[in-house]
């Protein structure tokens, strides 16, 4: 029987969209190459993802993603307008898209939490302001339903 307990995590600093992969030609043959800013970034989420797992197998059914974004506020705004935004009466319409920052994740746990992530069947996702920037990730196994 598999762990149904939803596994959660916090990938710290400033969240990055999952870039679009480069092409570049070596020796004549094209290479497609994922930007190293997105690399560096999917390295980070699955060691946070690994170390939440604590040698816990992996999801095998379908599951819900539960995405916290929270991005900085820019430095230059003033302190009327940062506050306004740390309450949530501004809202980070900005980069990186939220749905970039999910592919990202997706990406950096597969394998990790679960199989792969085409068992991502529900998404509940935020982007706010924060002074704390990063994601909280809770990935929920969906119970009932068949691997």
């Amino acid at each position: 029987m598999h762990d149904l307990k939803p596994v959660s995590f916090f990938v710290p600093g400033e969240p990055v969209g999952k870039g679009r992969p480069r092409v570049t030609t070596i020796g004549g043959h094209a290479r497609m190459f994922t930007p190293k800013k997105t690399a560096d970034y999917e390295n980070l989420i699955a060691e946070a993802a690994h170390e939440s797992m604590q040698g816990r197998e992996l999801i095998a059914g379908p599951v819900m993603m539960e995405l916290a974004i929270r991005v900085p506020v820019a430095a230059s705004w003033s302190k009327k307008k940062t506050a306004a935004a740390l309450t949530g009466e501004v809202m980070p319409t900005k980069k990186p898209d939220a749905d970039n920052v999910l592919k990202a994740i997706c990406d950096g746990i597969n394998g990790i939490v679960f199989c792969d992530d085409v068992q991502v069947v529900n998404v509940s996702l935020s982007k706010r302001f924060s002074e704390t920037p990063g994601v909280t990730v809770r990935v929920v196994p969906l119970v009932g339903a068949s691997s």
